[in-house]
């Protein structure tokens, strides 16, 4: 496939002018496949939106916001930006690039509910279409809580305390594989956390929120192995690009390391509190439910004693 279809993928030779600030945030790469499925799948979500309001119903524009302008623009600044070429070059950039795929992109795509919408606007065939996927025995391994707990966790060890990351610099194919990859793997995780589609799986609040915190350690741990480590990350490939600019290997990867660290418990901070917030919407609408439900029965019992009465 050419290459303007793909993200850029440079080999240990090609040559790359220093990163500026200027150059990370005017320069782009746009690659055909990642502008066109954010745009499909951005303008069938804004169809759908678009549907539910010409028939009087509501849907939340934040929702709208959450989707397309953070979760799918993000998405195309981690693969058509700046980011996406130099992310081969230095760590710290691929960093950037990788929580931004594997955790803020599945986190605002979870929170615009695109399920709930589609299953709202679809025709019968396709709402049981859908419904039987969500259903189904796959659908109900891949988003398994638990597993879906320990791939997001060992996700990052398995490629970065092995060769496994190195190979994706040296293979265009792995290196763009891996970044889908990133995105399965945060969307598996955060889509039953967050809960706001319908899910094989309803995780009760509570549970929720210990399983982020529970995860919180495991990139702060792995974040701070890979500042202090001795051994380059990816060396051999590193030393092949013989870069003359920017930091060295040692530093480049501290400063790698601490943007993992940091940025994985900033985005985890941010999860929970949207976990809270719905938490307490949740228990608002149970309360005017139960309070409904009451006066229901009130309203029963004072029939009821008329009746006797009368």
């Amino acid at each position: 496939m050419p290459r303007a279809w793909l993200p850029t993928h440079l080999g240990p030779h090609d040559d790359l002018p220093p990163l500026t600030a200027g150059r990370l945030l005017t320069e782009w790469e746009p690659a055909v496949l990642p502008l066109v499925g954010a745009a499909v799948v951005g303008g069938l979500y804004l169809v759908g939106a678009h549907r539910l309001r010409a028939r009087g119903d509501s849907w939340s524009r934040w929702r709208t916001v959450l989707f397309v302008g953070l979760g799918l623009g993000l998405f195309l600044v981690a693969t058509t930006s700046a980011l996406a070429a130099y992310d081969m070059r230095l760590l710290w950039v691929h960093m950037v690039q990788h929580m931004m795929l594997g955790m803020l992109v599945p986190v605002f795509l979870a929170l615009g509910a695109p399920l709930t919408l589609a299953l709202r606007v679809l025709p019968r065939g396709g709402r049981a279409a859908l419904q039987s996927v969500l259903h189904s025995r796959v659908a109900r391994v891949l988003t398994f809580p638990a597993l879906a707990g320990v791939v997001f966790v060992a996700n990052p060890f398995a490629l970065y305390l092995t060769g496994w990351y190195e190979a994706t610099l040296r293979s265009p194919v792995l290196h763009n594989l891996n970044h889908v990859h990133f995105d399965l793997v945060g969307c598996l995780w955060f889509w039953p956390i967050l809960g706001l589609d319908p899910m094989p799986y309803r995780i009760p609040y509570p549970l929720r929120l210990v399983a982020v915190f529970a995860s919180l350690p495991f990139h702060a741990f792995l974040g701070v192995a890979i500042m202090s480590s001795s051994t380059v990350i990816a060396a051999d490939f590193y030393r092949e690009v013989a870069r003359t600019w920017g930091p060295t290997l040692a530093e480049d990867q501290r400063i790698a390391g601490g943007v993992l660290w940091a940025s994985g418990d900033l985005i985890a901070l941010v999860v929970l509190a949207a976990l809270f917030v719905q938490w307490a919407r949740a228990s608002e609408r149970e309360a005017v439910r139960e309070d409904r439900r009451l006066d229901r029965l009130d309203e029963l019992d004072r029939l009821d004693r008329l009746k006797s009465t009368g």
